[in-house]
């Protein structure tokens, strides 16, 4: 089987140009991914040199006790806004990405199914963004680190 960070390779090396080229340092906080965002990060040429890590808060607990999640829903534009500031502290990062939503089948926390709400933070500057991705759970994972990826590249300083 392929490693799944190989479809995201292009993206990545592209955040990894970018966030090398600024001197920034990256982290990332995940829910409804399970760690295929950082697996695609870390795939990133010279990753050790710019990506911090990241942190998998599946549980509501996770999110709330670790990232210092206070929103009310968890899959909410505030709590990804939440879990990228949290990240950026705690990884001691420059810029980070975050993910949460519903990756189905069912619908929950009020959303339907394939509700994501992605948010990055840099250096204190944060932008959020809801998605609405079609498709079984593991389609809807694809979906958002890809989506993920082009909102963190998007986000980090263009190579001049």
């Amino acid at each position: 089987m392929k490693d799944p960070a190989e479809k995201f390779m292009r993206i990545a090396e592209e955040v990894a140009d970018r966030a090398q080229a600024a001197g920034l340092t990256v982290a990332a906080a995940e829910s409804l991914t399970s760690g295929a965002l950082s697996n695609a990060l870390g795939a990133g040429h010279e990753a050790s040199d710019w990506f911090r890590g990241g942190i998998i808060a599946y549980a509501e607990g996770v999110k709330r006790e670790v990232l210092g999640v206070t929103a009310e829903s968890v899959s909410s534009a505030q709590c990804a806004r939440e879990l990228a500031t949290g990240a950026a502290r705690l990884l001691d990062a420059d810029a980070a990405i975050a993910v949460t939503g519903v990756g189905g089948p069912d619908p929950a926390d009020g959303e339907p199914a394939g509700s994501v709400f992605a948010a990055v933070a840099v250096r204190g500057e944060i932008h959020d963004v809801h998605f609405q991705f079609e498709g079984d759970p593991s389609e809807v994972v694809h979906q958002t680190v890809g989506a993920a990826l082009r909102l963190l590249r998007d986000a980090l300083a263009p190579i001049a």
